[in-house]
């Protein structure tokens, strides 16, 4: 089946749902990109640390210290 194809299906189904079910499928695919948004963070940290772009205490101190100014 064709991207398109589950797109529209998918459609219709959602369009056919009972409302508490609607609810609870919403709340899914909510979660479910949000725990994508997460990792892909995760990711990017991970990468950030095996590249050596951090930052000190220190140096964190005194950015929060110019964002407060």
């Amino acid at each position: 089946m064709r991207v398109l194809e589950m797109r529209q299906e998918m459609l219709e189904l959602i369009k056919n749902e009972e409302d508490s079910s609607l609810k609870s499928l919403y709340s899914l695919i909510k979660a479910y990109k949000n725990q994508r948004h997460l990792d892909k963070m995760i990711k990017e940290g991970e990468e950030d640390i095996k590249n050596g772009n951090l930052y000190s205490q220190s140096e964190m101190q005194k950015m929060i210290e110019n964002w407060v100014k």
